[in-house]
This record gives C-alpha cells, structure tokens and sequence, in this order.
C-alpha cells in the first residue's frame, strides 16, 4: 500500500493518496535535537528583540507625554483591537494560523516596525525641514516617506513568514490574515502616540475628536493598506510562475503605499479634502475590502472540499468528512457530535482532525501548482497520521 514516502504514491507534479488501509498505524516523526535547539535560538532572539523594542517605545511615551496620558491612550488604542482581530481571527477559522505566529506578526507591527518607523519618519521629517518649512517637511514625510517606510516594514514580516514558514503560509487567506494583524499592532501602537499627543495638547475634547476619527470612523486603515501586500504575497505563494512569485509581492506593496500615501494626503489637506478622502475612497474601499474577506473565506472553504476529495476518493475520508471540511457550519455541527459522543477528548480530536484535514487540503494546493518533493511528502504523510489518530479518538475506535 505504501511506498518509500509513506501513505503516498509520487505521480507527475503532484502526489496521488493511496488506497486506505483500515489496518495503517501513524507512524511518529523522531525529533531533531538540534532542529530543537535552533528553535530556542529563535525564539530567545526574538524576546530579547521585542523587549527591547518595548521598552525604548516605553521610555520614548514616558517620557514625551506622562504615564497617566500614556495609560488613557493606551487604554483607548486597545478598543478598536476587539474588533479588528477579530474580524481576521474569524477569516482564519478554516485553517488557524499558529497562536505563537499570530503573536508575532502583532508585536512585530506593535513594537519593531513601530520603533524603525518612528525612527525613520523622524529622520526624514528633518532632513527635509532643514531644506523648507516645518508644515511642508511635516506634509512631505506623512505623504510620501511614512507610506514608503511603514509598509515596507509591515509587509516585510508576511514575506518573512512566507519564506521561512512556508507550511504555515497557504496563499491568499493567509497573507490577508498576517497582514491584518501585523498591521493592527502596529495602529495600536501609533494610535497611543496620536491620542496621547491629542489629550496633551487639547484635553478630553481632542482626544474625544481624535478617538472618534481613528478608533471608530477609520480602524480599519492601516489593515487595509498592509492587506494589499498581503494579496501580492498571498499570490506569489501559489503561484506556478517565477516571475509572479518576484513581481505580486512588488504590485501589493506598491499599492499598499500608493492607498497610504492618498489617504494621510486626505488628512493632511484637512477640512473638505478629509471629507473627500474619507466617504469616496475610505468608504468604498473598506465596503470591497469587508468583501474580499468574505470572499476569501468561502474560497478556502471550497479550496479544502475540492482538494480534499481525492483523500476520499483513495478511502481516507468519507465523502461526508469532505462535506463536513469545506462549510463552516457543518465543521461546527461536527464538533458538537463529537462533543456529546466522546466528551472533551473527542471535541479536541475533532478540532485536531479538522485542522489536520484543513492543512492537508492547502497543502495539495500547493503541490498543485508547484511540483511535490520529498519534504513535502512527509509533510503530506504527517498529517495523514495526525488524521487517522484523532479519527480513532472521537469515533472511539482503534481501527
């Protein structure tokens, strides 16, 4: 049944699932010490550069405008979070990404691209007041080097995560998904610097007037610009050609700083330019984008069935787990069978077998447009077993 690979027979650019049998036990994957020990590397380089990214912004707030304003701000920034993450936490239901990605995609927007941004725009904004006036230095960095800069460093974290995680990284749902919340941490962060900045200078009014314009009217600006990188980034990772996986990214990036650079141009302008900005290009804008996130949902619902169905076909689902895979709904109805069957045991089981499955699907994906290679097998042949084991555990069967 199986052949060097596993579970899995090789055909020509993409793998074709042998035929089921009811007597396959998973196999488990050994573990690579020194795998291991890169991934504390890793993960110590990682704290240790986002606490200190933390504390400069900390020593940077303190300092500029006071603890007590830096709580409000801080206070007031976080309300738009409950409902932009969730907005792309409920987009990534099909196929989660890892928590520990998600987290650092929000503190990487949060603290790192933040800092760098902070730094650079200053840089700028003063390189070019020493040729001209503050207002026009000020007009300049917000129009044409914040939209360069800040992008730049949001969409350099969904190309990382592309390139360095490419199991975890599927296409165009994700690339929305790390985008969004990359770029939510990083409108946290400068919402506490303009609210705070507002309470400063004008007191509860302007904070009020300023809350009321980022935090309810526009919380969705800068998810949107970073989304547009997201898609170019989205495309390059299933896509066939390599000058489409060179040049999506490019395009995304590119418009994600031109949709920057128009929206801080409406604001700039103040008065009726803002006005302008907001209810002919921020409006519309978000309307599409809320679409594009539904879209992109159900596409990945139907991505999984279809890509699934050859598991099934082969005998490692039922025609019915395909259903059950590719529809929210049922996926839902399926936890709370297992549930009321096999107790908390079989609700992780199902959540297990249900991620597995989503995983397996994108991967197919994948290995349709780009050609199958050894690690991909066993990635293919992991999930398989992951399967087969949660299978067994909420049907409570051993076979």
């Amino acid at each position: 049944m199986s052949s060097q690979h596993g579970p899995i027979q090789v055909a020509t650019g993409l793998t074709q699932p042998a035929a089921y049998d009811p007597g396959y036990q998973p196999g488990g994957a050994g573990r690579n010490p020194r795998r291991a020990l890169r991934g504390w590397l890793m993960w110590g380089l990682l704290i240790a550069g986002f606490t200190i990214a933390g504390l400069a912004l900390a020593a940077y707030f303190q300092a500029s405008l006071g603890i007590v304003t830096v709580l409000l701000a801080l206070l007031l920034a976080a309300l738009p979070l409950g409902i932009v993450v969730p907005t792309f936490l409920w987009l990534d239901r099909f196929e989660a990404e890892p928590t520990k990605y998600l987290v650092i995609a929000f503190l990487w927007g949060a603290l790192v691209a933040s800092l760098v941004a902070a730094i650079f725009n200053t840089g700028a904004m003063l390189i070019i007041q020493a040729a001209g006036d503050p207002t026009s230095a000020m007009a300049a960095t917000a129009v044409v080097v914040a939209p360069v800069v800040e992008e730049s460093l949001k969409g350099l974290l969904v190309l990382l995560i592309w390139r360095l995680r490419r199991r975890e990284f599927d296409g165009l749902t994700d690339g929305l998904v790390y985008a969004g919340i990359t770029a939510a941490g990083f409108a946290f962060t400068e919402n506490i610097q303009y609210l705070g900045q507002a309470y400063a200078e004008g007191g509860g009014e302007l904070l009020a007037a300023t809350f009321i314009g980022r935090g309810v009217l526009s919380p969705f600006a800068h998810p949107m610009f970073t989304a547009l990188t997201g898609i170019g980034i989205g495309i390059a990772a299933t896509a066939r050609s390599t000058g489409v996986r060179v040049i999506a990214p490019i395009i995304g990036w590119i418009l994600a700083v031109l949709a920057h650079g128009l929206w801080n141009l409406s604001a700039v302008t103040g008065g009726s330019g803002l006005l302008v900005g907001y209810f002919l290009i921020g409006v519309p804008v978000f309307l599409g984008y809320l679409s594009l996130v539904v879209w992109a949902r159900r596409r990945e619902g139907r991505l999984i069935g279809r890509h699934l169905s050859p598991y099934a076909d082969a005998g490692w689902l039922s025609p019915g787990e395909v259903t059950m895979l590719a529809s929210m709904a049922h996926r839902r109805e399926a936890r709370v069978w297992a549930k009321t069957n096999s107790g908390a045991a079989g609700l992780r089981a199902m959540r297990d077998f249900q991620d597995a499955a989503s995983e397996l699907g994108l991967l197919r994906q994948r290995m349709y447009h780009q050609a199958a290679n050894d690690r991909v097998l066993i990635t293919e042949r992991e999930l398989l077993d992951d399967m087969t084991t949660a299978r067994r555990t909420f049907i409570g069967s051993t076979r």
